[in-house]
């Protein structure tokens, strides 16, 4: 190599050398660099994705993802990873305009990747799979109807550093989910005329109506009702087929009181407005307890009065349940949020948000990261996996829209002259925008309780049963310490329960629904004494 080097070079400043011969030997010197050994001339991996004509009769616009996953025999699809996973599948990312079928586009996997780019992969057996988000909403809750996806693709003993171009085809169309409803429930389906106001558009609130064994048994007599909000994640038709059927099976069984369990669906455009009035949401606060709940109310045969307006949620929807409970004491007789969201920002699953002491949205003060996941390892301790940097990487890769951290921004951020939420943090450095977190603060429970502690003592006053576990998958147990120890500050009676051992999920086994569920009744129809 280095004498064809320095062949050039000779031939420029010797025009003499440019004989016959010597053109020869040059011409036969570049078809040796044309002809080098295959390892010197290496092409990362990149995608060719087609979009089938029997997949798509337009074109179409939307985030393509592509997946490559250690391979898995029994794999049909491939989904990301979390918390001791997250880097088991790498994802990558471009979005794509009026993809026709029939046309092609390009990925190279190593521009806007996680957790790394693909040609930093070893050799190995893997599976490749690619999905045409075109709902935008991957990041909530993974495909959903419309979507285009292709098969997951065995590649046998592979280099993502040389192996070249791979064509994948997207041919395979999301469905639309069928909705069985449980024995006894109805759907739900209100359009709100605020929210409606709000987009320029119907808006509906939907859900599934769970109505007692006795409902159409006994047609004088009128019951609680029980509003319930599903985590993050959660759709309609994950609503109707495993809480739904569980509240009415538990009714006909009598392990639950009878009673009316409105189970509200609250994923958005944003992920989850948590009812909670937002300017980027909209007024789903104000919806609930001025249009739905009297919608409602004349509709099914509810006692229609406080003392028998419950809320319940797990997650984020326990969040929602603490909101609604505070935000509008005098409506809802009691909450009992479970695993909920942070209700007091010093500790939002680690950063301290309020605007006195803000920290760094990755890291505190020594630098250490703040870590999200915490899971058992193989020998059953629990421990962290997944830092929020690292968690709040993933998600931009999976899209700007519906992700965890962007959800909350839809709920508690101002909205930006781009007419999207500011964001509250930055995405590469971690830092915090004070003016974005003294906006937040309006939504902090815990502050609220401190602003308004004299008004709201007396219409809280044992309304809110909070129960977490000590070893919560999000670290949720931190932020419900704090809020119990604000509560107790300011004299508000409310009962805090940590379950040993009991992580995000885990919670809810040991007969918690059906403990609730008692609690609820005894406040509605309280025994003589």
């Amino acid at each position: 190599m280095k004498a064809y080097y320095r062949m050039l070079a000779e031939v420029r400043y010797n025009p003499a050398m440019l004989r016959p011969n010597v053109r020869r030997l040059i011409l036969s010197a570049m078809m040796a660099v044309c002809c080098f050994p295959a390892w010197s001339q290496t092409n990362p991996i990149r995608f060719h994705i087609r979009l089938s004509p029997e997949a798509a009769k337009a074109p179409v616009s939307g985030r393509l993802l592509v997946f490559l996953a250690p391979f898995d025999p029994a794999a049909d699809e491939i989904v990301p990873g979390s918390g001791r996973d997250a880097h088991s599948v790498f994802i990558a990312a471009r979005d794509v305009q009026s993809l026709a079928p029939g046309s092609t586009v390009e990925v190279n996997p190593d521009e806007m990747a996680y957790p790394a780019p693909f040609s930093t992969r070893p050799s190995a057996d893997y599976q490749v799979m690619t999905l045409l988000d075109v709902n935008h909403d991957y990041a909530y809750a993974g495909s959903s109807p419309g979507d285009l996806r292709s098969p997951a693709l065995s590649l046998s003993t592979i280099d993502p550093a040389r192996v070249g171009t791979i064509d994948l085809n997207l041919t395979i169309r999301v469905p639309v989910p069928k909705i069985e409803l449980p024995l006894g429930s109805e759907m739900l389906d209100f359009t709100s005329p605020a929210l409606s106001a709000f987009w320029g558009r119907p808006i509906h609130m939907r859900g599934v109506i769970v109505l007692p064994p006795s409902y159409s048994k006994d047609p004088e007599r009128a019951y609680p009702a029980v509003y319930w909000t599903q985590g993050f994640g959660g759709k309609l038709e994950d609503i109707a087929k495993s809480p739904a059927a569980g509240y009415s099976k538990g009714m006909a069984t009598g392990k639950l009181p009878e009673m009316i369990y409105v189970m509200l669906d609250q994923s958005c455009a944003g992920g989850t407005h948590e009812f909670a009035d937002s300017v980027n949401n909209g007024p789903w606060g104000k919806a609930l307890t001025t249009e739905l709940i009297p919608y409602l109310e004349s509709k099914y045969r509810i006692e229609a009065k406080p003392g028998s307006r419950f809320l319940t949620g797990h997650s984020s929807g326990g969040w929602a349940a603490l909101w609604l409970q505070v935000a509008y004491p005098e409506v809802f007789g009691g909450s009992w949020p479970i695993s909920p969201d942070p209700g007091d920002f010093r500790d939002f699953t680690g950063p301290n948000l309020r605007p006195d002491s803000l920290t760094n949205f990755y890291r505190n003060a020594e630098g250490r990261p703040f870590m999200l996941v915490r899971e058992k390892d193989k020998a059953g301790q629990y421990k962290d996996f997944q830092s929020i940097e690292d968690f709040a990487h993933q998600e931009r890769v999976l899209g700007d829209y519906g992700g965890q951290m962007a959800s909350f921004e839809w709920v508690f951020s101002p909205r930006g002259p781009d007419g999207r939420p500011q964001p509250l943090f930055n995405r590469d450095s971690g830092e915090v925008d004070p003016e974005v977190a003294k906006y937040w603060a309006r939504y902090d429970v815990a502050q609220v309780l401190r602003e308004n502690a004299d008004r709201l003592r007396p219409l809280l006053a044992n309304k809110i049963h909070l129960t977490v576990g000590t070893v919560d998958t999000y670290h949720l147990d931190g932020p419900a310490h704090l809020l119990e120890q604000t509560a107790k500050e300011l004299n508000i009676p409310m009962q805090f329960t940590f379950v040993p051992g009991r992580d995000h999920n885990s919670v809810l086994q040991g007969g918690l629904i059906e403990q609730i569920a008692a609690e609820m009744e005894a406040v509605a129809h309280p025994k003589a004494k």
